[in-house]
């Protein structure tokens, strides 16, 4: 008997023709920049989702607040203006001590320029893979950020945006396998690399020599060289410092000043040399892959002129000390 409904391609047909065209569209989309405009569009479309899920968590907030004892807002009055007294008082040296900065500065020849524009930015979401540390903010195109600026928060650097939508962000932190950045030791000025590695407190410096002047407890700065992060702000600290014969670069780990667990408010930063919305330094700098994450075009390698020199000192080491501290 002849079957009522003709029998269509195999499975493996199927399957085939599926995995062709599963390929071309990631092809597409990986080289061509196919699915960007779409990209964008379904992450407006999902960032009221975001905001949404956020709301409980600040009628919370806001139920806590309302509750909160009036013994307990006296004391909390009584220890803010205790602080508020000791911040004016240190206020009155750091005045003092600015303008002895901008001199030496101006004498030695290198501007320290401090007038960045900045943004409160509040973390959404934290990317769940263990390979990736990333966080969501709720900035967007629509408040001016731009990809490759970067983060900072009370305590230090925080990373850079690596994707920017319509109305949130992603960045991508200093702790993140794929991020590198230069920076400076505070007590003599040397340069060198420093790269995460994928845990939370411990980034590597790379490519020391053993005869390097870095010791424990150093403090690293960025240094500003490669032009997206602003020079000064602090980094990491140096916690160990080891040499084996059979590797050719000392072992260099740091803990970063900033504690990535307890991240929740952050700073968006606009360098004085960057308009609003463009970072041409950046953009030429960072590259983006096909899942939207950054990676530096130089992967990780040190720039040249950037290697630290054995026992590198720099001119007016001690005046240069003094003004990075400042």
């Amino acid at each position: 008997m002849k079957p009522m409904f003709g029998r269509g391609p195999s499975l493996q047909l199927r399957l085939l023709f599926a995995l062709l065209i599963s390929a071309s569209l990631m092809l597409a989309d990986s080289r061509l920049g196919a699915f960007t405009n779409f990209r964008y569009l379904l992450n407006s479309v999902v960032a009221p989702l975001q905001y949404a899920s956020n709301m409980p968590r600040d009628l919370l907030d806001n139920l806590f607040r309302q509750f909160s004892s009036h013994q307990q807002l006296l004391i909390d009055n009584t220890q803010l203006k205790e602080e508020v007294l000791m911040l004016r008082s240190s206020q009155l040296l750091f005045d003092q001590m600015e303008q002895e900065n901008q001199r030496l500065r101006e004498l030695l020849g290198s501007p320290f320029v401090r007038d960045e524009r900045k943004m409160v930015a509040e973390v959404m979401a934290v990317d769940s893979d263990p390979y990736k540390h990333q966080v969501m903010i709720d900035k967007g195109r629509t408040n001016g950020v731009y990809e490759g600026q970067p983060v900072i928060n009370e305590r230090g650097i925080v990373g850079q945006i690596s994707y920017v939508g319509a109305h949130n962000s992603r960045v991508l932190l200093i702790t993140d396998p794929t991020h590198a950045i230069p920076v400076q030791v505070v007590r003599n000025d040397v340069r060198v690399i420093a790269a995460g590695r994928g845990q939370t407190d411990n980034i590597q410096l790379e490519n020391i020599p053993s005869s390097a002047d870095i010791e424990p407890g150093d403090m690293l700065v960025t240094s500003g060289l490669g032009g997206v992060f602003p020079e000064g702000y602090p980094v990491a600290k140096v916690t160990s410092f080891s040499f084996d014969n059979r590797r050719p670069f000392a072992q260099v780990d740091s803990k970063p000043e900033v504690q990535f667990d307890r991240l929740r408010y952050l700073l968006l930063v606009w360098p004085s040399n960057v308009e609003k919305g463009h970072a041409p330094a950046a953009e030429a700098n960072m590259s983006l892959n096909a899942e939207g994450d950054l990676a530096p075009e130089t992967d990780k390698k040190m720039p040249e002129g950037q290697r630290p020199e054995a026992e590198q000192q720099a001119p007016a080491a001690d005046a240069q000390e003094e003004i990075t501290n400042g």
